[in-house]
């Protein structure tokens, strides 16, 4: 077996044998029963029960709660088994996974080695529109291994595949369902669902992980404006919300019945600069973009201090594969002026689409007009409800904004989102040397190199790509004091959309 470093196992390569589960969260002592309404930032019709197709925090709480994965990210961000008892691996192409037993469906049914290889092997069916079928192209043969073994072999080596596997898109669902309905192995069963208004879950009595979950019943909506989310929290019509916004925190800590959980991370509201149109791709209409940006403003004004600058690459400073050694880009009028005269792009009007479904990106326009005006660039604000924003104009219009939750490792940020043929590629770039390298990085076993791959990538990115990250924001949730065993957890809101099976009703 290939030993790693803890600093590897940490948002980077993970340990080729895994073996034990994630410690319980929470520090008092959980108490069973009970019911909560629970509030995310995100709804639309297309809300699915389908893993493979999540898009939206609704569907990756809504999945976390009705199936189970084959491994888990924990509040210490690191990869441990779930379904799986083993996952072992000699050289990070070939890995054998050894299930638990006894584990069974909602509706009946033992889990075997058969729900396992149907359900990775089905995001390779392009049919399917799974959201994960880029990173399922790596999966060469996927086959069972008797009962409960599975036999996975990848196209290259990947050191994190057991952290691919415990994202909510390859969470397990029954053997031969093509339209996944809810019946799965996780903590709930479903009760109710209507799409783009609410989910219904309730205990799941035979659930795999003794004494979980504790909550009776869960029910799931979504408040798409964020002062009225607050709003519901405090009125108690809620028990739990995320995506808070700063300003609002003193209005929920205001309130004795009241608490915020916060936590840096690696997610990140950016200004996509569509690379395949113009004048958005052109590099000096890019640049004068990046130099319009006063990233200490927008930390202090438009998040009051919950954020880490930003410099245009999704790989926050507190990352162990960060490169310290790209320059900071910083407000530069006279630079901006400079490439907007070279590039002809004076009095060009262009519209940046925005709205309340990306956090801060209708302040962030309004900065990016200011400025631009002093230079000459003529930028005007399309301000876009939430309902439909994602299908209908994120990645669709010249300039827009996107945002971008967090990964637990390097490979899959950049796999997701700036890989040439990424279903995610925000920005339609391609660069095939940071593609090269990409690829590269996955089976390298020299983690000095590794980490010098991944610091070129964010080079690249940095210089050449249409994505403008100003900051990367903090998770800050919403809750009543009296739901207990909340942990934040970097990977997300909602304890990285995993509440639900940890946290206990204390009234």
């Amino acid at each position: 077996m290939m030993d790693f470093s803890r600093r590897a196992m940490m948002l980077g390569g993970l340990g080729a044998g895994l073996t034990g589960y994630a410690p319980a969260f929470g520090k008092t002592m959980p108490k069973r029963g009970g019911s909560i309404r629970v509030a995310t930032q995100s709804v639309s019709t297309a809300d699915t029960l389908d893993p493979a197709k999540g898009a939206l925090s609704t569907d990756y709480v809504r999945h976390y709660m009705l199936y189970s994965g084959l491994t888990r990210i924990g509040h210490d961000l690191i990869a441990r088994p779930s379904l799986a008892e083993r996952i072992e691996s000699a050289d990070r192409i070939t890995w054998h996974i050894a299930l638990r037993r006894g584990v069974h469906f909602h509706q009946g049914g033992e889990l075997t080695s058969a729900d396992v290889v149907f359900s990775l092997l089905r995001h390779k069916d392009p049919g399917l529109g799974s959201k994960m079928a880029s990173l399922a192209e790596q999966f060469a043969e996927v086959r069972a291994d008797g009962r409960y073994g599975v036999n996975i072999r990848l196209t290259g080596p990947n050191a994190d595949l057991p952290a691919i596997l415990a994202q909510s898109h390859f969470l397990i669902v029954r053997h031969g369902v093509d339209r996944p309905d809810g019946n799965g192995t996780g903590a709930f069963r479903l009760a109710e669902f209507k799409p783009g208004i609410r989910t219904v879950t309730v205990r799941n009595p035979d659930y795999w992980v003794p004494g979980k979950p504790y909550l009776d019943r869960v029910e799931l909506i979504a408040i798409p404006d964020e002062v009225s989310r607050v709003n519901a929290l405090l009125a108690g019509d809620v028990q739990l919300v995320n995506a808070v916004a700063p300003l609002s925190t003193r209005r929920v800590e205001a309130s004795p019945a009241h608490a915020i959980a916060t936590t840096p991370s690696a997610l990140y509201s950016n200004l996509i600069a569509r690379m395949d149109r113009l004048p958005s791709g052109n590099p000096d209409f890019i640049a004068a973009l990046k130099h319009l940006i006063d990233r200490p403003l927008v930390k202090r004004a438009l998040f009051r201090g919950y954020a880490t600058i930003g410099n245009d690459q999704p790989i926050p400073p507190f990352h162990p594969y960060y490169n310290p050694a790209i320059p900071q880009t910083a407000l530069d009028l006279d630079r901006a002026k400079w490439h907007v005269q070279r590039g002809g792009f004076q009095n060009v009007r262009l519209p940046i689409f925005c709205g309340p479904a990306v956090e801060g990106s209708v302040d962030m326009a309004s900065v990016l007009q200011e400025y631009g005006a002093r230079v000459g660039l003529d930028l005007a604000i399309t301000r876009v409800p939430s309902d439909g924003y994602w299908s209908t104009h994120w990645m669709r219009h010249p300039l827009s904004f996107g945002s971008t939750n967090p990964r637990p490792t390097a490979d899959l940020v950049f796999s997701l989102f700036y890989k040439s043929d990424a279903p995610w590629n925000e920005t339609g770039w391609k660069n095939p040397r940071f593609d090269q390298l990409l690829l590269a990085a996955r089976g390298e076993t020299n983690e000095a190199n590794r980490k010098a791959m991944y610091g070129e990538m964010q080079q690249i990115v940095h210089d050449r790509c249409g994505s403008i990250i100003p900051v990367f924001i903090n998770l800050i949730d919403g809750h009543d004091r009296r739901l207990q065993g909340l942990n934040p957890l970097p990977m997300g809101g909602l304890m990285g959309y995993q509440f639900a099976e940890h946290v206990w009703w204390a009234a």
